[in-house]
């Protein structure tokens, strides 16, 4: 059961611009593109993007490829998929385009991520390991401190 829409346009707003943001978290492997994204919430794409950036800091598209970058990451890990097969398999459709998101990301490319993930989380949980190797973008979001209680 879902409440009724906030009758303040603002938070109507956020509550559709976070509907989206949890789409994109649950579809990052479609292919999405911010058209699409903005029709569903009756905004121009232009205004779409200005408020999402607005609200979470950093550009639909942006924030759709930190999502794809961070799922390769963990298939990467894992070892069983080729750069390739992951690049496909988190959405994208241009190795090239895919590995410079990558690289800009996670600071360097994505095969050699795949040698150096072998190694350095041997022993390391999963949910340490997830929160430990989350990209970090260089210039267009800054990093946060992570919270130790």
């Amino acid at each position: 059961m879902t409440s009724p829409p906030p009758s303040d346009p603002y938070l109507r707003e956020l509550t559709q611009l976070r509907r989206l943001k949890d789409r994109i978290d649950r579809e990052y492997a479609q292919p999405l593109d911010v058209e699409i994204l903005a029709e569903a919430v009756h905004m121009s794409a232009g205004h779409f993007s200005r408020r999402f950036k607005l609200a979470y800091g950093e550009s639909p598209y942006s924030y759709l490829m930190t999502r794809r970058v961070e799922r390769a990451m963990a298939l990467l890990r894992k070892g069983d998929l080729s750069v390739t097969e992951v690049c496909f398999a988190v959405g994208c459709s241009s190795l090239g385009t895919f590995s410079t998101r990558f690289t800009e990301l996670v600071g360097m490319p994505p095969s050699t991520y795949k040698q150096e993930a072998e190694k350095s989380t041997a022993g390391i949980p999963a949910c340490v390991e997830k929160q430990v190797s989350r990209p970090v973008r260089n210039r267009e979001a800054p990093a946060r401190e992570p919270l130790l209680a």
